[in-house]
């Protein structure tokens, strides 16, 4: 590309182009410093603690989440189509799927809490204080990083990329609300879908509505990255114990949910 530049383009625009490449370089460093230095604040800040990792499932509206409002939350996605009826916001956002950024950018931007989104989806949002881009990746070999400032392994959900920043944050359990595990909708994992009417896989029929755009689950790729999830935790004394309410997922221990308040 640099000698196309320099043979075809005359001297002028070459300067120009060179000026906007290295505009470019600067951004690109600079929002990566950036998301770096807001990381690296949030590391064990949590040290100890417990949090609520808050699924997207129809079950959410079975659980009484008023409970949750002291707690610290993980919430993902369109989760905050439920934050009027909830009555507070969680305390963390987590959005890596492009898809949902694309559609959903204005109302990701215009949230209060500190919102962590895939790197691969910077250009689909405008820049806003508390945002920070975490490398995601389909690299399986990545496995489960303890420091998300690198590349992180998606898992195939996520909810597995909210287990990852959990446990960089220092959190000694994490609490699974809402993560039903178990789709209506069939399909070829991961193939890109446009909704024919209402969505009957999350707690509002307007979540992936008529004409939204989403990825059909991996469930399969979901599991195995749990599993290293489970490993990860209980290797370093910790745990993830899942109090959904009838939900399908058997690869953490079952907890009652009204229990963890008493």
């Amino acid at each position: 590309m640099r000698s196309f530049v320099k043979r075809v383009l005359p001297a002028r625009v070459r300067y120009t182009y060179r000026a906007a490449r290295y505009l470019c370089d600067l951004d690109f460093w600079a929002l990566r410093a950036v998301s770096a230095v807001r990381l690296m604040g949030l590391k064990s800040k949590h040290r100890g603690e417990r949090c609520f990792i808050i699924g997207n499932g129809p079950s959410l509206n079975n659980t009484d989440l008023s409970l949750l409002r002291n707690e610290t939350t993980f919430g993902l996605n369109r989760i905050y189509l439920l934050f009027d009826k909830m009555g507070f916001h969680t305390t963390y956002h987590v959005c890596i799927n492009a898809l949902v950024i694309e559609q959903c950018a204005r109302e990701i931007e215009a949230l209060p809490m500190p919102r962590f989104l895939s790197w691969h989806c910077r250009n689909l949002v405008r820049r806003s204080r508390g945002m920070m881009f975490i490398g995601d990746t389909y690299d399986r070999t990545l496995g489960f990083a303890k420091d998300p400032i690198g590349r992180i392994w998606e898992g195939g959900t996520v909810t597995y990329a909210a287990m990852q920043l959990a446990y960089y944050l220092g959190f000694k359990q994490v609490v699974l609300v809402g993560v039903d595990h178990n789709f209506v909708t069939q399909g070829t994992p991961h193939k890109a879908v446009t909704s024919q009417g209402p969505d009957a896989n999350h707690f509002d029929p307007n979540y992936f509505g008529s004409g939204f755009r989403w990825n059909l689950p991996d469930l399969p790729t979901s599991e195995a990255a749990y599993r290293i999830a489970r490993a990860a935790f209980e290797a370093d004394g910790r745990e993830i114990v899942d109090a959904t309410v009838g939900g399908k997922l058997d690869v953490f221990r079952k907890v009652d949910y009204a229990s963890l308040f008493t």
